[in-house]
């Protein structure tokens, strides 16, 4: 390459087996031709047009990644305050329940006497209806006793 062609690239000295060696494979008749002729306008504003949506799109993304944390964040605290509710709930049932079971325990005497109540009542209606039966028996057998007399 010619010290003119260095120049006109900035001043770094590129070799073409400098090139060769990197994996470029340029021919002399490219080596030789400027970059700066090379240089097209509506490319550059293409490539800046490119650079910048692909900045936008890159944008984009982070910022729907951003509003998707800030979603779950918010979910989380809404999952946590019902947690805390549903907590509270079952705290007041199972002292609700403590309660019952305290007033049941004490109110179990009372239920087992009616209970016994119940029983008796229960014996003194079949002993009512047996007396009841009999008193007929013996009123048909005096009936009839009358009659024969």
């Amino acid at each position: 390459m010619s010290q003119a062609n260095n120049e006109q690239l900035g001043g770094a000295a590129i070799s073409s087996q400098d090139l060769q060696g990197s994996g470029c494979d340029m021919t002399d008749s490219m080596m030789s031709m400027d970059i700066r002729e090379q240089h097209d306008p509506s490319l550059d504003h293409l490539a800046r047009a490119m650079f910048d949506k692909t900045s936008t799109y890159l944008q984009g993304e982070l910022t729907l990644v951003q509003e998707d944390y800030k979603l779950l964040e918010n979910l989380n605290k809404a999952t946590a305050s019902k947690y805390s509710d549903m907590r509270q709930i079952s705290t007041n049932v199972a002292r609700s329940l403590h309660e019952l079971n305290e007033k049941y325990k004490s109110l179990e005497p009372h239920l087992r006497q009616i209970d016994q109540i119940e029983d008796s009542v229960n014996k003194l209606e079949q002993a009512a209806y047996k007396l009841d039966s009999y008193s007929k028996r013996l009123e048909a057998k005096f009936k009839s006793l009358e009659k024969r007399q």
